[in-house]
Formats: C-alpha cells, sequence, structure tokens
C-alpha cells in the first residue's frame, strides 16, 4: 500500500500505522478470539490516551464505544444509526481498524446495490473456460471478511432494496456462506472474529425499511450530534485545519469565524438562539461534518482565489451551498437569519458576516 502522504484518504490503520504500533507493543489486556487487539486498546485508539500518546479520533460517549464493542464480540452485528454527518462511518472505520487491522471491507449501500457487491461475483472469462471453480469466483467484502475473520462495513444499508439487504442474513445467523455453483466446496463458515458493522441515516428512515428478521440480528446504537459547543468548535477548527494543510494552504481559517460559522450551524440545526430565541430551522442537517466541510471550503477559497486568509464572504458562499440543498425556501430561513439575528450583533466576525450577506443568491 501507499505511503499515508501519496494518497488524498488513507485508511484509518495507515493514517495511524504508529499509534496502533505503540498500543501493540503494550496490550497485556484478554482479547476476545479473532481480534487483533483487546477492547482496552481498541478503546484507548479510539477515544485516546494522553499517556501513551493516543490522540482522540472520535467526539462521543465512552459508554457508546464500550457497548459497541461488546456488540462486536458477540455474534451479533452492529448498527450505527444518526442524523448525517454524526461521525457514524468514521467511527466504523476505526472500530474496524483497531479490531480487525483493516477498514478496508466496506459495501457502500445504494438503490443500485446488488448482491454480487456484497457477497461475491464471477470473472466470467475464467467462468467460460473453466466453469464456476475457486480461481473463478471474485470474493466481495463480505465473503472475505468471513474467510479472514475480520469486520465487514454495510454503509447506508437502508438505501439498498429489502431484498439486497437480507441476503446477509444467513451469514449474520448461522455464520455461513454458500456458494451454490460449488457444488459441496461451496460452504464458507466464517472465521473467528468476523462481524458486521452497518450504519444508516435517520433521514432514510422510511425509504427502504429494514425486516424485523435483520433487526433481531443487529444491536441497534444510536450516534448523537456533539451536545457541546466547544467541543463542537474544537472539533471543527482540527479538522478543517487539517484539512487545510493537505490542500496546501498554509493558514487556517480566523477562529472568530469558525466560531460564528459553528454559532450559525448549531442555532440552525436546533431552530433556536443560545438566548432561547425560537426561529425558523431549514431542512437540512447542519452537521458537525458540514461545518468542517464550509470551513475547509472557505479557506481554499480565499487561497488559491485570492491570496489570503478565508474573510467572512468566502464562508458565506459555502455557507449558502451547504444550507440550501434540496428546497428553495431554505435560502429564505437563512436569509432570515441574518436579518433577525445577525444583524444585531455586534462583533468583528458578526459584522463581516452580516456584510456578506449580499453573496446570497436572490430570492427564487
Amino acid at each position: 500500500m501507499s505511503e499515508p502522504d501519496e494518497l488524498q484518504r488513507p485508511p484509518a490503520e495507515l493514517r495511524f500505522a504508529d499509534e496502533l504500533a505503540r498500543l501493540d507493543a503494550d496490550d497485556p489486556h484478554p482479547k476476545p478470539k479473532g481480534w487483533v487487539r483487546s477492547p482496552r486498546a481498541v478503546r484507548a485508539f479510539v477515544l485516546g490516551d494522553r499517556t501513551r500518546e493516543i490522540t482522540p479520533k472520535f467526539v462521543g460517549h465512552a459508554s457508546l464505544v464500550d457497548r459497541a464493542m461488546v456488540a462486536l464480540a458477540t455474534h451479533r452485528g452492529l448498527m450505527l444509526v444518526g442524523e448525517p454527518g454524526t461521525a457514524k462511518s468514521w467511527l466504523s472505520e476505526l472500530l474496524s481498524a483497531g479490531i480487525s487491522g483493516t477498514s478496508t471491507l466496506v459495501v457502500q449501500g445504494g438503490a443500485a446495490t446488488t448482491e454480487d457487491q456484497i457477497k461475491y461475483g464471477w470473472n466470467y472469462a475464467l467462468l467460460m473456460s473453466e466453469g464456476p471453480t475457486p480461481t473463478s469466483l471474485v470474493p466481495a467484502p463480505l465473503y472475505t471478511a468471513m474467510e479472514q475473520g475480520r469486520i465487514v462495513r454495510f454503509e447506508e444499508i437502508t438505501r439498498c432494496p429489502l431484498e439486497v439487504q437480507d441476503s446477509v442474513l444467513s451469514m449474520l445467523s448461522d455464520r455461513v456462506m454458500a456458494v451454490p455453483e460449488l457444488g459441496d466446496d461451496g460452504l464458507v463458515y466464517a472465521r473467528p472474529g468476523f462481524n458486521l458493522i452497518a450504519t444508516a441515516n435517520t433521514r432514510d428512515r422510511g425509504v427502504n425499511e429494514m425486516s424485523a428478521a435483520l433487526k433481531r440480528r443487529l444491536n441497534f446504537e444510536t450516534v448523537f450530534p456533539i451536545a457541546d459547543r466547544e467541543v463542537e468548535l474544537a472539533l471543527v477548527r482540527r479538522s478543517s485545519s487539517e484539512a487545510l494543510t493537505e490542500a496546501g494552504v498554509p493558514e487556517p481559517v480566523p477562529d472568530d469565524l469558525l466560531e460564528v460559522l459553528v454559532t450559525t450551524f448549531r442555532e440552525l440545526r436546533a431552530g433556536q438562539t443560545e438566548d432561547g430565541h425560537v426561529m425558523n430551522r431549514p431542512t437540512t442537517v447542519l452537521s458537525t461534518a458540514e461545518a468542517v466541510s464550509v470551513a475547509t471550503a472557505a479557506g481554499i477559497q480565499g487561497w488559491f482565489l485570492h491570496g489570503r486568509t478565508a474573510t467572512a464572504r468566502d464562508l458565506m458562499g459555502s455557507m449558502t451551498g451547504a444550507v440550501v440543498k434540496d428546497d428553495l425556501d431554505d435560502l429564505k430561513v437563512l436569509r432570515g437569519y441574518l436579518e433577525q439575528q445577525v444583524s444585531h450583533r455586534s462583533g468583528g466576525a458578526w459584522s463581516e458576516l452580516w456584510e456578506a450577506r449580499t453573496e446570497l443568491p436572490l430570492d427564487p
């Protein structure tokens, strides 16, 4: 595999290889069968451990991480649900990297996902010449995870049709996959360490409901948005600075602009200002991940297009795209927020954001 600095987005096990090596060098605790590391080491990897210079990577309750690991140590899979942008996929990746040593066995759910993308397919050239043999079979992530005793990640499982979701039922209950084309040799038994982490966001609820049979085979855990404003601000600051550094931007977004961005997103998301004033909410989910994306885009725009640090005008352009997606009425919500809340707030960054309202497109 390439070095991390040669990749746009290295997987967690490569990006944090040094930290994992430090944990491996000092991990005397018991491990569930098939796990590369103990639950205590995985917990330190995900939540951080200052004594061993392990950085915190997920902002959330420690009890959530503990319950997730307990589920994965059993024969029940793990289902992470929550609003978009609450780091469900990131938590899934971290857990897979810590437990299995790899996070790249991934199925990306969607309307076009098929069963052979989950279980196995065929090399049709070999299939035509040799027939169905182990050499002509092309393993998909679930097949590989069972064969190697690793964790497979099923992202956005509820975006898949019901019959595609249910294709994993026998693997979760009987821990065996049948390949009928291979006859008597076509049974793949799960090795110790195999399990599944699925994710789904609550905005997709009702698109493809999960069957009761599949729900019974998964432990459900809800990942909530970050409650603490200062914690969210610190995360946006750190993540956007890292993204800008990787993009070649030498200066981060100024702190006062980040405070304005995080406060705006939190108030619009809640439909209420910090002093208790109730207001309209947009239909979009203004998550922490979206705030990081907006800050990063503003920094890139300021540096590469204007040769300077990001300003409120750069922020406004990116913020508009985050707020207004499917419903054009959300533009009125954003404009109303600026007129009713931002216009009355004193301070350099708030005043700059109010002046930058001219960057908004005209109302439809």
